[in-house]
């Protein structure tokens, strides 16, 4: 079938490298405009751009497809199938009517739950055993559309909003190209969401980032490893703002307020918090890269000694 790819990130640049070993055309690739990066703010291109550069594939960078204009140069290309993922740029109706099977969506959870921006993290945060993939018929709904394919994977406790990403993207690319395989065969079929069981991944920002210690340790834990690599979580020390990278949650309770360090050994530093307490292992002081706390302690940093208070 002739393809046309829409995507941007690092997710969806995987999903195209799965389709690139497949016996189907890529005839374009749509990505978001280069944006600056990196310290002289040069104009980067997208991971998906770079791929589609890197094997010869046309590439569109449209601001919008709702143009007459952006709409008539997708048409041009005839495709089959457009396959989305992680794109950014809404589709309008137009648009989603013009490939003669539609636009299928590369979605990193079983819906319907979280649909929306951030349904990696959002998942891992809530605590929940397992996601996947779904590959969506595309609708004119936020991730409304019927499903056509899943793929899941436990959710384990050791993983983070990084490990759970890179595994959704190869499932993600192993998903579409199953699908694609069974609409060429005529056995693809689409279930119906069922929107009473549909909850919202509500965009990240850098401020859920900062720990509100009267929580459950539990539910500390699992927001330092969702937003692990990023946006990250914070707590502050009188004037310093100290970034946790790693942290397990016990069921140790403390009479301490929440928030108060209990203690501070080479194994982690242990704080009191709503319900049971947080060890944390890994940690970030201004100006300083990531260390453990065996680090921290043999580089002679008195900080977070038992009886002091974050918040």
């Amino acid at each position: 079938m002739r393809l046309v790819f829409a995507g941007t990130p690092d997710f969806a640049a995987t999903a195209l490298k799965a389709l690139l070993s497949t016996d189907h055309t890529i005839v374009g690739v749509y990505s978001q405009p280069d944006r600056p990066a990196g310290r002289g703010r040069k104009l980067q291109p997208s991971p998906v751009k770079q791929v589609a550069l890197d094997n010869a594939i046309a590439v569109f960078q449209p601001e919008s497809l709702k143009t007459p204009e952006a709409q008539q140069e997708l048409a041009d290309l005839q495709p089959d199938v457009m396959i989305v993922a992680a794109y950014g740029l809404i589709l309008p109706e137009a648009v989603l009517a013009l490939p003669a099977h539609g636009c299928l969506n590369i979605h990193a959870s079983l819906l319907p739950r979280w649909r929306g921006a951030a349904p990696i993290h959002r998942a891992i945060a809530a605590g929940d055993e397992n996601t996947g993939i779904t590959i969506m018929q595309m609708d004119k709904g936020l991730d409304t559309g019927a499903m056509l394919l899943k793929t899941s994977t436990a959710i384990e406790s050791t993983d983070t909003g990084g490990s759970l990403h890179d595994r959704l993207a190869e499932l993600g690319g192993l998903a579409i190209a199953e699908a694609l395989n069974q609409l060429e065969k005529g056995e693809l079929s689409g279930e119906v969401q069922n929107d009473e069981q549909a909850c919202y991944a509500h965009k990240l920002s850098k401020e859920e980032g900062h720990i509100d210690w009267t929580q459950s340790a539990v539910t500390i834990e699992r927001l330092v490893r969702a937003f692990n690599p990023w946006p990250g979580t914070f707590t502050d020390l009188e004037q310093q703002r100290l970034r946790i990278h790693e942290a397990t949650a016990t069921d140790e309770h403390s009479q301490k307020p929440a928030g108060t360090v209990i203690r501070r050994e080479r194994e982690g530093i242990d704080v009191a918090c709503g319900t049971g307490t947080l060890r944390i292992t890994r940690l970030q002081l201004p100006g300083s890269r990531a260390q453990s706390v065996n680090d921290l302690i043999n580089g002679g940093k008195h900080l977070l000694l038992p009886g002091q208070e974050l918040n």
